[in-house]
């Protein structure tokens, strides 16, 4: 189950930052934490225990996905991609998607708000 850190962002345009830093694991748990909520878009980050995952959805929009620390497997539209820190995906809008973690690990999501 995604728990939310309840936290405001508490980052600020003219800061350098540790992106894997600011969300932290949690045992059993995928965490997250939203950075920018706008209605143009999102950037949210996301720590996954070993074994955690998101059960396969889909969204009206592109997403950008970045692994920040660890491996995941992501599947879109039925292909399966094992990705590791480093590495990124766009899951296009409207194509199933599902994440597992491989270990655990922690990405950022983008998510732009347009469908054009």
């Amino acid at each position: 189950m995604a728990q939310h850190s309840g936290k405001k962002p508490d980052v600020t345009t003219a800061e350098a930052t540790q992106l894997a830093a600011m969300v932290d694991y949690q045992k059993g748990a995928v965490v997250s934490r939203t950075l920018i909520d706008k209605k143009t878009g999102t950037l949210t980050l996301f720590s996954f225990a070993a074994g955690q995952g998101l059960s396969e959805h889909t969204a009206p929009f592109d997403a950008f996905v970045y692994i920040l620390d660890g491996e995941a497997d992501v599947t879109i539209a039925g292909t399966l991609y094992h990705l590791k820190t480093g590495d990124m995906v766009i899951m296009p809008a409207n194509k199933p998607h599902a994440l597992t973690a491989h270990t655990q690990f922690k990405m950022m999501l983008v998510m732009i708000r347009s469908q054009e």
